[in-house]
């Protein structure tokens, strides 16, 4: 028996990325998939894995909008029955220099996706998860912010710090339900979002950035988003049900480093 076969995991910002290969993992662990994104991007992604032999759905989903996220949850209980599992992966990171910003556009943008969607998704799928004996829910958080940081990743790291104490008392406020939440620190993964923040960094040359931050991970790569799938099926599995209220750097030993020159 795989270790999801039979749970329903909903997963948000499913359509690429990191969440992309969370729900290509989940579902290879014989999940029943529930993929969440804006764009339609995500319809292609659950097409995919059905085609694939997979039981997934896709749904356009706005994580900042409370009633859309119930309609989420609402379409995974018609679809496959009560939620077990939600993966909160919908995120962004938009660099900006605190100081030169005219307004707080970015801010509230970072604000109401990172923290308020987590919110949102969660407080909707509660509701569902407490019909089960427990469930697991899985937020993405990040090393920056909560461990470290670089220039222009204020909102960002403000975000990602704040779903670390959401974890925690989350995990407090609901374990008398048998329902544990866990959070998930990566380092760089090589996705569309770090590309797009190569490209802010240095529009001339994108791949120079990356091959920079590789250069600085003591594994000397990014991450693949599969691999924090398999950590993400870890935490939403029995294989984890002890674990509650704690976060779990996969980082490649990126923030082991004391110093860039030390020892070299």
């Amino acid at each position: 028996m795989k270790k999801l076969e039979g749970k329903v995991a909903v997963i948000t910002g499913a359509s690429k990325g990191i969440g992309e290969g969370i729900a290509k993992v989940y579902a290879a662990y014989s999940a029943k998939c529930v993929l969440a994104a804006r764009g339609a991007k995500v319809l292609e992604l659950a097409e995919e894995l059905r085609g694939e032999g997979y039981e997934a759905i896709g749904v356009q989903t706005d994580v900042s909008d409370y009633d859309s996220v119930k309609e989420l949850v609402k379409t995974a209980e018609e679809t496959y029955g009560p939620v077990d599992i939600l993966v909160n992966n919908a995120g962004i990171c938009v660099l900006e220099d605190f100081m030169e910003a005219e307004d707080f556009e970015n801010r509230d943008l970072h604000f109401d996706i990172n923290i308020k969607g987590v919110w949102n998704t969660t407080k909707a799928a509660l509701e569902s998860m407490t019909k089960t004996k427990g469930g697991s829910i899985v937020i993405m958080s990040s090393v920056t912010g909560d461990m470290v940081a670089d220039p222009g990743e204020v909102a960002y790291a403000t975000s990602k710090a704040a779903l670390v104490g959401f974890t925690k008392a989350m995990a407090r406020e609901v374990a008398d339900k048998n329902i544990r939440v866990n959070a998930i620190c990566p380092g760089y993964v090589m996705t569309p979002l770090v590309e797009g923040m190569a490209k802010q960094s240095d529009p001339e040359d994108p791949s120079r950035a990356i091959k920079a931050i590789a250069d600085a991970v003591p594994l000397g790569r990014l991450a693949d988003p599969r691999e924090i799938g398999e950590l993400a099926a870890f935490l939403g599995s029995a294989e984890s049900s002890y674990i509650t209220g704690t976060q779990i750097v996969i980082d490649g030993g990126s923030t082991l480093p004391e110093t860039t020159s030390m020892g070299q």
